[in-house]
């Protein structure tokens, strides 16, 4: 992904809705300063408030559909009448300035952009338990008790593919998941630092945050795994 020399990396975090991925993606952003968060492109029209560039990329279908055609997208997909997706140029520029760049996606996104780069580290967000993650989306009172029900299947299949990421961290206490992020992005940066200094280092794929075992039984028990 990067011919430069840097300790710059590509680094996907996904989750089921109401595991906090906004929350802690805020949190990382204003402690370390060598982090950014992937900006995404879409053809929809911005919303009030929405600024081209901060919130989205804002751009025709016919400059989306151009983008693709000349390999310019990182990842995209099309919902309704509107294609949202990566560009790749900003992400390859802030990789190459030693910037570790945070893409939020779900977990099939994650498979075409882990297809196409190895090297990509990747980590997913666990909600406690179940039960904890159908109070924080019926919390939020924007949805059904149908849509909550949907989201909460949907959060059941996502969980099942956590063990294909490289880091999988709980998020119980919101301080203990955001200091294990931190931990995840400051331990492979240092990896990377050393490999390109010729020194000697082992990088650990798998980094569980705390109580993470205990955590992740309940899950998979609730699952009847």
């Amino acid at each position: 992904m990067n011919n430069n020399p840097s300790d710059g990396y590509l680094l996907i975090l996904s989750g089921p809705s109401g595991s906090g991925k906004d929350t802690i993606i805020n949190e990382i952003v204003k402690r370390d300063e060598k982090t950014v968060v992937s900006i995404s492109m879409t053809t929809r029209k911005p919303r009030p408030g929405e600024v081209d560039g901060v919130n989205y990329y804002f751009v025709t279908k016919e400059q989306f559909e151009e983008n693709i055609k000349n390999d310019q997208m990182l990842e995209w997909a099309q919902y309704g009448d509107n294609y949202y997706g990566t560009p790749k140029a900003p992400v390859f520029k802030w990789i190459s300035e030693g910037k570790t760049v945070i893409l939020e996606i779900e977990v099939q996104g994650a498979d075409k952009i882990r297809a196409q780069y190895p090297d990509v580290r990747t980590m997913f967000l666990m909600p406690p338990s179940i039960h904890v993650l159908r109070e924080r989306l019926s919390g939020r009172q924007t949805e059904s008790e149908e849509e909550v029900n949907k989201r909460i299947e949907i959060a059941k299949k996502e969980i099942g593919r956590a063990n294909d990421y490289d880091y999988i961290i709980v998020n119980n206490r919101l301080e203990d998941a955001i200091e294990d992020a931190l931990e995840i992005i400051f331990r492979h940066r240092r990896h990377l630092r050393r490999s390109l200094n010729n020194e000697p280092d082992k990088l650990e794929e798998f980094y569980y945050g705390h109580q993470f075992k205990e955590d992740f039984t309940n899950i998979l028990n609730e699952r009847g795994i």
